[in-house]
């Protein structure tokens, strides 16, 4: 993991999704509310009541305007980069999902914020679940190293004690099956001259930062 900085929030995102999120929470609870749509079958006495999966996905409806939805966003906001792994995730053949950081089984209120959507690889979401890991917009340099011949991360040496238990708690995520052969695949084209640094830059900063810190970079590379 590598700092990420919260984007702007997009001008579209209020009347798009907070705005339809805070309507689908008063039906949840049997509140009167304006506008169209069908009440739901069932209702909750507390908006804390409500099911993490019953709060409508409303973040990846496609706008009318410009057929873009609140995931669309993150990926062009986030440079397509996941917030946890440091890699780009291709519109095609990737699978970008939205992370709620603070889990919907956790906060209502924070189910339809910005502030709390992180761009998040699939499998790293679904391993994630409401584990309390390290947040993506609060890592600092150092907490994460690399081993660039296992291809694992593990928890820096200088990163805080007080982090500690959050950070292991993030390792089997980003150490995924999946996630350990993705990277394994960038060192071993980079080791092997098949890939330049500009490209291990562009779409695995990580890892790129990674050989740079630990003075393995090939000769010539800045």
């Amino acid at each position: 993991m590598i700092p990420v900085t919260l984007a702007d929030e997009p001008r579209s995102f209020d009347a798009h999704v907070r705005k339809r999120g805070a309507n689908a929470i008063q039906k949840l609870i049997g509140k009167s509310v304006q506008g169209r749509g069908r009440r739901p079958k069932v209702t909750y006495a507390r908006p804390e009541d409500i099911p993490a999966g019953k709060f409508p996905t409303y973040w990846t409806d496609v706008r009318k305007a410009d057929g873009k939805s609140a995931l669309d966003d993150l990926m062009d906001k986030y440079h397509q980069y996941c917030a946890y792994l440091a890699m780009r995730i291709e519109q095609a053949t990737g699978s970008p999902t939205v992370d709620h950081f603070v889990p919907r089984e956790r906060d209502w209120q924070l189910v339809y914020e910005w502030s709390n959507y992180r761009l998040s690889a699939g499998c790293v979401n679904g391993a994630k679940g409401t584990k309390d890991v390290v947040d993506p917009f609060k890592v600092q340099p150092g907490w994460f190293e690399l081993d660039l011949d296992t291809f694992y991360v593990k928890r820096g040496v200088s990163a805080p004690p007080a982090e500690h238990v959050r950070i292991d708690e993030t390792l089997p995520i980003l150490n995924l099956r999946q996630c350990i052969a993705q990277r394994g695949d960038f060192i071993t084209r980079y080791r092997d001259k098949k890939i330049d640094l500009p490209h291990l830059e562009t779409y695995a900063p990580f890892i790129a930062s990674e050989y740079r810190r630990q003075g393995r970079l090939h000769p010539g590379d800045a």
